[in-house]
């Protein structure tokens, strides 16, 4: 069995049988277990416009960090069980925490950690939807597929150098959705993390 956190309800991971899945209605942060665990806190207050949110919006709520600490809860059950994180790439909890990863491939951090790159186009997302994955096990992390493909979509913000840049942008559901081919990669790494 895996423990997935701060996965939606009816997701890709929802048709799995060995998963213990903790979604919003769980709270993911109550997960006090052993199983070897695949986290996706939430994202947007650390994210690129979480600045540029909260100078508009304001609210303790908006406040960049301000996740209630799932980012941290994540990375502590991770470092604890085993397993690994994603977040998308150029997330500040990852500099915040210090597992930024650096260039091609996994790289081992200094708490025991692995760290990469990887991008969700290479398991069949539509955007190139560049990930970042924090890894922790008894064996190495496994291989992934390190292609970069361009993707024919874009998520969020039109490019504002010229419509040439530009591709049809996914709505919110397809943007964040996680590809059956890279969930399963998840499981494999978390499964291989086993035995800490």
């Amino acid at each position: 069995m895996l423990a997935v956190l701060f996965a939606e309800k009816n997701g890709c991971y929802s048709e799995l049988p060995f998963v213990d899945l903790w979604d919003r209605d769980r709270d993911a942060r109550n997960y006090n277990g052993s199983l070897p665990v695949i986290a996706h806190p939430p994202c947007q207050l650390w994210g690129a416009l979480a600045n540029v949110n909260y100078s508009r919006w304001g609210g303790e709520h908006n406040k960049p960090g301000n996740d209630g600490g799932c980012f941290e809860f994540a990375l502590n059950a991770v470092r604890r069980c085993g397993g690994v994180l994603e977040h998308p790439a150029t997330s500040r909890a990852f500099v915040k925490y210090g597992i930024k990863p650096n260039g091609m491939g996994w790289q081992q951090v200094i708490d025991r950690g692995w760290v990469c790159e990887v991008w969700q186009s290479a398991y069949g997302h539509r955007a190139r939807k560049a990930t970042w994955l924090y890894y922790v096990g008894s064996q190495p992390p496994l291989d992934l597929n390190w292609e970069r493909k361009p993707g024919t979509h874009q998520i969020g913000c039109q490019d504002q150098r010229g419509k040439d840049r530009n591709k049809p942008t996914l709505n919110k559901t397809e943007a964040n959705a996680t590809p059956k081919n890279f969930r399963n990669e998840l499981v494999v790494l978390a499964l291989n993390s086993m035995e800490i």
